[in-house]
């Protein structure tokens, strides 16, 4: 059993904290934050350990009622792993102080590759990251881009790829801080970054993506122009597709028209906060012409990285060294079946 401490109990955080829970082959000591208010609440409610990340954030705390355990220092001393997932920037900081305290981290994709040298994908890259001391989990949508690009590009299929992708705009939480409203704003380079940050962790990747913001506060949606190397059949795309366990098919004539439709589905299935941890593709829009592969699919921004959190934590911890086994063992805790939707 490893002890993982976690900081940053946001939008990806309290999720990690609730994956690593539920495995049986390590422990969620500890969960470290600045704030004070009802979002630290409900991890005292769920029975976590909580550590303050500064001695300010402790004063806040203790004044507003929430049991601490002790310090961000306290926390990491007992620690095997760190998971961070505090704000933009302020893990490469904190990145620093695990590597002065010699505590392994994993940092998430809003940092650069080079604060870790090192990107992850359970499956593309997970035995590049055994018993590393650190690694980055890649974006949502660099992650998407990897599960769909790397399943054929296993089978020699994929010659290159472009995907324009739209992006919401901020996330939901904080939508009455700020967003894109009446107006969509594109990215401004050509190339955008999820492609790079994609290859990141497969640099042989041959993609280019293009990305807009647009006026909505959850899930992005990937429209893709993919070349292959041969012509096949619809048929054989879809199997190839199917052989990635974190990659599902949904239908447009079920009903399954747009992003806001796809979230109430995974809610009415049960999932905690109607999250999608798989790539969902429209197999009823896929087209395949020649040596064309057209389609479109949907992204969870704040669930398609878990996941590959799980598993990072096993490849560097050293718990486990076979992807696969790691893989199936973290679907399985997190009711991921890529034939649930189909």
């Amino acid at each position: 059993m490893k002890k993982i401490a976690l900081l940053g109990y946001g939008v990806i955080g309290k999720r990690v904290a609730d994956a690593t829970a539920l495995q049986d082959d390590m422990e969620l000591i500890g969960v470290c934050d600045v704030i004070s208010d009802w979002r630290i609440k409900a991890a005292v409610n769920k029975g976590f350990a909580i550590y303050a990340a500064t001695n300010e954030a402790k004063s806040y705390m203790e004044h507003a009622g929430i049991p601490l355990s002790g310090n961000r220092e306290d926390l990491l001393n007992e620690a095997d792993l760190v998971v961070d997932c505090t704000p933009k920037k302020t893990a490469t900081k904190n990145a620093k102080i695990y590597k002065a305290m010699k505590v392994k981290f994993i940092l998430q994709g809003g940092e650069k590759h080079e604060t870790t040298d090192h990107s992850f994908n359970a499956e593309s890259n997970y035995s590049s990251a055994l018993n590393r001391e650190s690694t980055r989990i890649v974006s949502c949508n660099a992650t998407s881009i990897i599960r769909t690009l790397s399943a054929l590009k296993k089978v020699k299929l994929l010659k290159n790829a472009s995907g324009i992708l739209l992006r919401r705009s901020t996330d939901r939480w904080d939508s009455h801080l700020g967003g894109v409203m009446n107006t969509l704003i594109p990215e401004k380079k050509i190339p955008s970054l999820q492609g790079h940050d994609a290859q990141t962790v497969d640099p042989e990747l041959n993609v280019v993506t293009m990305a807009v913001r647009v006026p909505k506060n959850h899930s992005h949606m990937h429209y893709w122009n993919i070349r292959l190397t041969k012509k096949v059949e619809k048929k054989e795309i879809i199997e190839t597709f199917q052989s990635s366990s974190r990659i599902t098919f949904i239908n447009y004539n079920d009903g399954l028209v747009s992003n806001n439709t796809i979230k109430k589905k995974y809610l009415d299935m049960g999932r905690p906060w109607g999250d999608m941890y798989e790539v969902a593709i429209w197999k009823d829009l896929l087209k395949v012409e020649g040596k064309g592969l057209y389609c479109a699919y949907m992204v969870n921004n704040q669930a398609i990285v878990i996941p590959e959190t799980i598993d990072a934590i096993r490849a560097l911890t050293g718990i486990e060294e076979n992807a696969e086994k790691s893989i199936k063992k973290t679907n399985q805790s997190l009711g991921i079946n890529n034939d649930i939707m189909n």
